[in-house]
């Protein structure tokens, strides 16, 4: 265990030292590495390959903590919703995630899936099964699958649409009111 020479602070948990640390140069927008990083705990060099192989490891430590911080938003201590309006709010949410925390975001989606990392399946595939849950209570004799990559798609395309620049992004409120209202155009087709 080592003390920060900065501010005397006392590593019990370098690991959530490490990722807290990295977790703000991202958002910050400072480049990282695993020696920024360190450097940055005020640990030494070689103190964050005790967790993590490389910075892939890293990063991937970072996506599963932005996906448990988007599950914490889009479950919010609310019931699971019961009409598309409900689920409009989902898409809501997730797009306002993604604006708020758009380097976190990047990190999340912008590498392929690796089926090796356990940790970080386990915190996508708890997101996956939040919306699967809610997709059955709103539509329960529908094929909730092909329903809920639609949904992502719908959500997930909006937030690179504002992050890209292709949609304007004026106030939050208009944002949601964007959000809500593609995805109730595309719920209630057919209904």
């Amino acid at each position: 265990m080592s003390t920060s020479g900065k501010s005397g602070y006392h590593h019990g948990d370098l690991r959530a030292a490490l990722l807290s640390t990295a977790m703000e140069m991202l958002e910050a927008g400072e480049p990282f590495s695993l020696r920024a990083v360190a450097r940055q705990a005020g640990v030494s060099p070689t103190a964050p390959y005790r967790h993590f192989k490389d910075r892939d490891a890293l990063e991937s430590a970072l996506a599963v903590e932005g996906f448990r911080d988007l599950l914490a938003d889009l479950g919010g201590g609310r019931s699971l919703p019961t009409s598309p309006s409900g689920l409009a709010e989902f898409a809501v949410a997730y797009v306002a995630f993604a604006l708020r925390r758009p380097a976190l975001y990047g990190v999340m989606f912008g590498k392929p899936c690796d089926d090796a990392d356990d940790e970080r399946v386990k915190a996508a595939d708890a997101l996956h099964e939040l919306l699967a849950h809610a997709l059955d209570q709103v539509f329960p004799d529908v094929d909730t699958s092909a329903l809920a990559t639609a949904g992502w798609g719908l959500a997930h395309g909006l937030a690179c649409l504002h992050l890209d620049g292709k949609l304007q992004v004026t106030s939050s409120e208009e944002v949601a009111d964007r959000v809500r209202n593609a995805f109730l155009a595309i719920t209630s087709v057919g209904s």
